[in-house]
């Protein structure tokens, strides 16, 4: 190795010298580095579970193979590792968070200042899995359909603002009139499981179709204990659809009330991104979205996600990107409307 550097200083072998030399050092570019990748979550949700998933994998995609470990910081619905990658992390490559989506739109949701914190500058890996995010809702509860919620109130958790279990129900209350009722303080999506299960709240809403899959076995299957009631997303799921679950914007009932829902949901397919800080070099950038991009078709973590019933559809980093931006592309009415509508749920 030392051989190999002290070689890729001589820049007087000429060009194809200088070329081989690059081609080493770009495989050995993680060497014996530690790449972090934080999941903005509680362990056994769904963004613990995707990023365990990818980093038991991910090592023989990353030149130089380094040591890779993950570890949760969840609190302000994933805010917190948010704000940590974009101000704390290292910008070299070697820390990768895993949010949801609410973390990275929570600002402009809140038209906050953005020179302090600024979703579009993160450099996005790409997106494991574009998912849809779901109701959930105890069979014995008052509330059976989503139609049901205009006449009827449905208690259900969450775990603070910011979170998607709080953004969805009170966006959707606000924007269609439904009688959610949003308990928050619970830690994460384990808690609320159980929560679920004992009867402390009545259902779940904005959760992942995917994590709804894991925390409920069966969830479709007539002898559950539990039922979706509505899709909150734009675009159908095939499953859900054939299982007759609507989707929430198809319940507006004016075209500003559907236009603020389709802008707001929009967000709901980021629903496992891959992001590395603001001011990483080019190289590394690339580096990781290749190493990225090439463990999702990696038969081995194809064939743990089979077996553990997660979905894998990926995008790429670029496709994320043009999304976020689209999503700040919001117009500065549909915008202001939201904002009400998150202001007025606090």
């Amino acid at each position: 190795m030392q051989t190999v550097k002290r070689a890729c200083v001589a820049v007087t072998l000429g060009f194809l010298a200088s070329s081989a030399c690059a081609q080493t050092q770009d495989k050995e570019m993680f060497s014996g580095k530690t790449v972090t990748i934080i999941a903005g979550s509680g362990s056994g949700g769904g963004v613990d579970l995707y990023a365990r998933l990818i980093g038991r994998h991910l090592q023989k995609y990353i030149p130089g193979k380094p040591t890779v470990i993950v570890q949760n910081m969840p609190g302000a619905g994933s805010l917190a590792a948010a704000h940590h990658l974009y101000s704390v992390a290292p910008k070299d490559g070697t820390t990768i968070a895993v949010v949801p989506a609410p973390a990275l739109f929570d600002p402009l949701m809140a038209g906050e200042d953005l020179g302090k914190y600024d979703p579009r500058k993160f450099n996005y890996l790409g997106n494991a899995n574009a998912d849809t995010l779901v109701c959930v809702v105890r069979k014995d509860a008052p509330v059976q359909t989503y139609k049901d919620l205009f006449d009827k109130e449905l208690v259900v958790g969450g775990t603070g603002p910011g979170s998607a279990l709080w953004y969805y129900p009170t966006m959707e209350r606000f924007v269609l009139g439904v009688k959610f009722k949003v308990i928050s303080g619970y830690k994460g999506s384990n808690e609320l499981s159980l929560a679920l299960q004992r009867n402390e709240i009545q259902g779940v809403c904005g959760i992942f179709w995917s994590s709804a899959r894991q925390q409920y076995p069966g969830l479709m299957q007539p002898g559950s204990d539990f039922k979706v009631i509505v899709q909150h997303d734009a675009r159908t799921i095939p499953a859900l659809k054939e299982a007759g679950v609507p989707l929430s914007v198809d319940f507006a009932r004016t075209s500003q009330q559907r236009e603020a829902l389709e802008a707001f949901l929009l967000q709901g397919s980021i629903s496992r991104p891959f992001i590395l800080p603001p001011d990483v070099a080019p190289d590394r950038l690339a580096a990781m979205r290749k190493a990225l991009a090439d463990v999702l078709k990696d038969p081995e973590l194809l064939a743990e996600a089979r077996k553990s019933g997660l979905d894998i559809s990926p995008e790429t980093g670029e496709e994320v990107t043009a999304q976020v931006k689209k999503i700040y592309g919001t117009s500065p009415e549909i915008l202001a409307y939201l904002r009400k509508g998150a202001e007025a749920s606090k």
